[in-house]
């Protein structure tokens, strides 16, 4: 990135890689401004120490702002100016996306398009947004890559994350606003989310409590550590994205485009075995897990696998954080925070 300090707005600077994503470009020297609602998804307390720790950084400012608060954010296009945007504000879940399928489509859809008008009438050098590999869908072949038709999601989560590239790429092509889309897989670390496996099975297990295995343990998930994750993300903010010159309208590629719009997986390329996570998770607690085996839950899908060349290509990505060393630092973490 260049000399000159640049302002960067971080949506959902509450969350998980909101948090790190704000202290790694504190660190690097941007001025940097989070915005999140701070909704009640999950323990809000848990948002608002994060929000605590980025209030430290002299370069981070925070403001509590919805996206679907057209109107706020406008102001806060103008005020600020940003030279780039990294949009991380979503619902997430997939399994929450069967109990309340409306908050992802006020959230993820509605959010989405203020933000991307805000972008339209306050041009910025670059949005940067959250996908997901959960727009894989009932694709079997792998590992996922953005090159791959992703058009059979299965939960609305994932549907609403497909949407997110589909109206950034409208904006890409409309008002030549450049976009990139970043599919994490499986993202896990210090500070995480309350949802994930890796946060209710170390809960569980410290606990004494039982843990659902689902589909009977039958999983491979692409666990990718935050840091390789911030890594992937703060590459990529300022290679802004070029329209591909070889892009062919009657065999299309979905990952590039005519217009400035690129995708990329942000994953580990190294699917685990779910009994072998549950394993790493036993080993750093010096604790067995009391498992309660499941049918595979609607919406869930049995493997992620990332190919990641397309990121290596571009910024040279390689993931660097064994799960084993992934774990234990969050384990070390939990037993902090929460004075276990």
């Amino acid at each position: 990135m260049s000399d000159s300090p640049a302002s960067i707005l971080v949506t959902g600077a509450a969350g998980f890689i909101g948090l790190h994503l704000s202290l790694r470009l504190c660190n690097e020297g941007f001025k940097v401004i989070g915005i999140d609602n701070l909704n009640p998804y999950y323990d809000v307390k848990l948002k608002q120490s994060r929000v605590a720790l980025l209030e430290k950084e002299p370069k981070f400012k925070f403001y509590q702002i919805d996206l679907n608060n057209k109107e706020a954010l406008f102001d806060i296009f103008k005020e600020s100016g940003f030279d780039y945007v990294v949009n991380l504000a979503a619902q997430a879940g997939v399994r929450y996306s069967i109990q309340n399928p409306g908050a992802y489509m006020e959230s993820n859809i509605h959010g989405f398009l203020n933000l991307l008008e805000s972008c339209r009438h306050y041009p910025v050098k670059h949005l940067v947004y959250a996908s997901s590999s959960s727009v894989y869908g009932a694709n079997t072949k792998t590992p996922f890559s953005v090159h791959h038709n992703v058009d059979h999601p299965i939960s609305l989560y994932a549907a609403t994350k497909k949407a997110n590239e589909l109206m950034a790429h409208t904006y890409s092509s409309l008002y030549n606003i450049p976009s990139t889309g970043l599919r994490f897989f499986t993202v896990y670390g210090p500070y995480g989310r309350p949802d994930m496996a890796l946060f209710i099975f170390t809960k569980a297990i410290m606990e004494g409590k039982p843990i659902n295995v689902f589909n009977n343990g039958k999983m491979k998930r692409d666990f990718t550590y935050i840091d390789d994750i911030i890594e992937g993300v703060f590459s990529i903010i300022d290679r802004i994205p070029q329209p591909n010159p070889g892009w062919d309208a009657k065999n299309p590629d979905s990952a590039t485009s005519f217009a400035p719009y690129r995708l990329y997986n942000v994953g580990n390329n190294n699917p685990v075995d779910l009994m072998q996570f549950i394993e790493v998770i036993e080993k750093c607690l010096g604790k067995k897990a009391i498992k309660k085996f499941q049918p595979l839950q609607d919406g869930d899908v049995p493997v992620t696998f990332a190919d990641i060349d397309d990121l290596m290509e571009e910024v040279n990505f390689r993931p660097q954080t064994s799960l084993e060393t992934g774990i234990q630092k969050f384990v070390d973490w939990y037993k902090d925070y929460y004075q276990v």
